[in-house]
């Protein structure tokens, strides 16, 4: 792209290999100096954040293609390119990925065991999320999926609570699977590239995003590969029934990492259904539609009523994580087909969905980030979690309350903060697809109100406090404060002005739409026997 320059480009990797420098200029720190290893990974992660606000800031809006691309050859006789590029569908979650980092980073003021692995897995940890959202080519995509593997399965493994052995294995397995499911779909699209087009197998995303809208891959190809994908990408969304990992590593992860997890990597199952899943499967997604809303439904409520039977309050948040990210997973799949001429219907309603299920991955990154870390602010002064034994923290914490009670308002979807506007779009959208589900759907909201109410009325308010250690519930302090604040404000700016977001993403998911449609088309057009074997 030639208009793009040296430095714009170079932005990209600077993102994502920054936190690595870090993690690297950690080691040459002596073992005591533990306060100036941690202001020198949370300056890293600052400054990670502030090169994603420079790509924001490069970015330009009215281009729905990828921008600031960068490619070379990393492995040329298998085709494999260092290549990266962002779109309004990445740009708002690398801005959440080194916004979310960054808070989680001060947030670890509480980690006081080894400290300087911590802090250098934490760092490695931000570089694969980064490397995620910005990869361009599918094997580099896979590097950086399973370079995050590893870093977490230790940060939960070592840092975490009781029972932090049982989680971080649990976690690594369900991730495995996913990673291997991945692993088999990326290899159908890098030797069926080459039967599509007659040249060589490629991993370049874009030429295998050209090759899906012009039909190049077989309807029973897209149907099988879009099954595996989906598969390794729901366990990371989480989706019932692959989310039971979430609560173990949730509980057990100490409160950094919960943010991390709930923040930054359930979204990624949400990325990969919409970079990969999607374009490269089209007809697989229109096959599996109505599945998937009806999966993404069930996951609404049944978290919902799992996390209205908790006695745990880290674990009610968890299974919170569970119900809101079904609007995801609904937002992403309303896609009606008239089944006669095989066009799309409602296609405003289905960017709609689109644009929501997006949306609500955001609102979630900011709202489940600052409930977990609300709950590990009074971890970390009593040392548990039973809602039965906390109340009346307003008349003894009211700072800390106030600001806690607005991140829940948030998480419940209470209009003029940033859960509502995600969830009523995925809800309408649904409607033009199906009044039914749409109800449903519409139903956890009454039942998120029901269990965050109930939450905020055991903890905040109430009769006193009888827990244990009622000594130890002390103010916040400025770093608890200031992470508290940014959460908080950005709930608010986000409820009444999601354009900030909206204008950024809008072009990019009216060109994925617009492309899914014409893939099917194509694959229905050149597939109609096989398509008919299937339904079969």
């Amino acid at each position: 792209m030639e208009h793009i320059s040296i430095n714009e480009t170079a932005l990209l990797s600077i993102a994502i290999f920054l936190p690595t420098v870090g993690a690297l200029a950690l080691m040459f720190f002596d073992k005591a100096a533990i306060e100036g290893m941690r202001v020198t990974a949370l300056v890293f992660t600052g400054l990670t954040f502030l090169a994603t606000l420079a790509i924001w800031y490069q970015f330009d809006t009215s281009v729905a293609e990828m921008q600031m691309q960068t490619s070379y050859a990393w492995i040329p006789g298998w085709n494999i390119n260092y290549q990266l590029g962002v779109d309004g569908i990445s740009l708002p979650l690398v801005i959440l990925t080194g916004l979310i980092s960054m808070l989680a980073m001060m947030a670890s003021w509480s980690i006081t065991k080894y400290v300087r692995g911590y802090l250098m897995l934490f760092l490695i940890l931000e570089t694969g999320m980064m490397g995620v959202f910005l990869a361009l080519d599918f094997f580099l995509f896979y590097v950086f999926w399973e370079v995050m593997l590893l870093p977490m399965y230790f940060l939960i493994g070592v840092w975490g609570g009781p029972r932090r052995e049982y989680a971080a294995i649990k976690f690594f397995l369900y991730t495995l699977v996913g990673g291997v499911l991945m692993l088999i779909a990326m290899l159908m699209f890098y030797f069926g590239s080459a039967e599509a087009t007659g040249g060589e197998s490629v991993f370049n995303l874009l030429t295998l995003m050209e090759i899906a809208k012009e039909g190049g891959f077989s309807t029973t190809m897209q149907t099988t590969a879009f099954i595996m994908l989906f598969i390794g990408f729901a366990i990371k969304l989480p989706a019932f029934p692959f989310h039971t990992w979430l609560p173990d590593a949730h509980v057990e992860a100490p409160t950094p990492i919960s943010m991390i997890l709930a923040g930054v990597l359930l979204k990624m199952g949400g990325y990969g259904i919409i970079r990969i899943a999607m374009p490269l499967c089209p007809y697989g997604t229109q096959y599996a539609a109505y599945a998937l809303v009806a999966l993404g439904v069930f996951s609404i409520i049944y978290g919902a009523f799992a996390a209205m039977a908790q006695t745990d309050f880290k674990r009610l948040v968890a299974y919170s994580s569970v119900s809101h990210m079904g609007y995801v997973l609904i937002g992403l799949a309303v896609w009606k087909i008239n089944e006669s001429t095989g066009a799309t219907m409602g296609n405003d309603y289905w960017a709609m969905g689109v644009n929501g299920a997006m949306f609500q991955m955001l609102a979630h990154g900011i709202s489940s980030a600052g409930m977990f870390f609300m709950v590990g602010v009074i971890y970390d002064r009593v040392h548990h979690r039973d809602l039965n034994k906390f109340g009346g923290l307003m008349q003894i914490m009211p700072h800390y309350s106030a600001l806690a009670v607005v991140i829940f308002f948030a998480g419940l979807g209470l209009p003029g903060l940033c859960g509502f506007i995600g969830e009523v779009m995925t809800v309408l959208a649904t409607w033009n697809y199906s009044p039914l589900l749409a109800i449903i759907a519409a139903a956890g909201v009454i039942l998120t109100a029901g269990y965050i109410l109930w939450t905020i009325q055991r903890v905040y308010l109430g009769p006193e406090y009888k827990g244990p250690h009622p000594e130890a519930l002390l103010p916040i302090n400025g770093r608890e404060a200031t992470v508290a604040y940014v959460l908080a404000i950005l709930a608010i700016v986000l409820g009444v002005y999601p354009e900030i977001m909206f204008g950024l993403m809008r072009e990019s998911i009216a060109n994925l739409t617009v492309n899914l449609a014409e893939g099917y088309e194509a694959a229905r057009g050149l597939g109609e026997q096989v398509g008919v074997l299937i339904n079969r």
